[in-house]
């Protein structure tokens, strides 16, 4: 079973139909079931039926490899914009790939950063390189110069 991804997202809800088949990785944007479904929480799809998804979680830490069930649940768009409604929805979004701030906590075996624009903080940069378990598996993108700008603010530390 699979549902297109082509629509545009209302406010705060995500997209209302997604494409997917096993072996794509997902990330949950609403938690569900603390500690081990939580907002942030990376798996991959293992088995998709038209209201529930099977899915491996792949985030390090003590629910790795574990076998989950995410259900559809009602999302009300809360964005204070328009009129607001209610819809019955998977709490996931397809995660190729995440920003810096989203990966913080987490350990990747494979790691590719995208600094061709320069991190907002010095924190950034810290926390894009020190996601990787072996730093032979980790792929810098860079500007043509190079050299990536380390922001410090000296202010903030004096």
């Amino acid at each position: 079973m699979s549902f297109d991804l082509r629509c545009k997202t209302i406010g705060t809800l995500p997209h209302h139909q997604i494409k997917v088949k096993p072996g794509v990785p997902l990330i949950m944007i609403r938690t569900i079931n603390p500690p081990l479904l939580t907002n942030g929480t990376r798996c991959v799809i293992t088995r998709v039926m038209p209201n529930l998804i099977q899915a491996t979680i792949t985030t390090s830490g003590r629910y790795y490899g574990e076998e989950v069930f995410i259900p559809r649940i009602p999302l009300i768009n809360s964005d204070g914009r328009g009129i607001p409604f209610k819809r019955l929805q998977f709490p996931v979004k397809v995660a190729f790939a995440m920003t810096i701030n989203r990966s913080q906590g987490q350990t990747f075996d494979h790691l590719g950063c995208d600094f061709t624009k320069a991190p907002f903080t010095h924190g950034q940069l810290y926390v894009g390189l020190s996601r990787i378990s072996n730093p032979a598996n980790l792929r810098l993108l860079l500007p043509e110069s190079k050299d990536v700008n380390n922001p410090v603010f000296r202010e903030a530390l004096e």
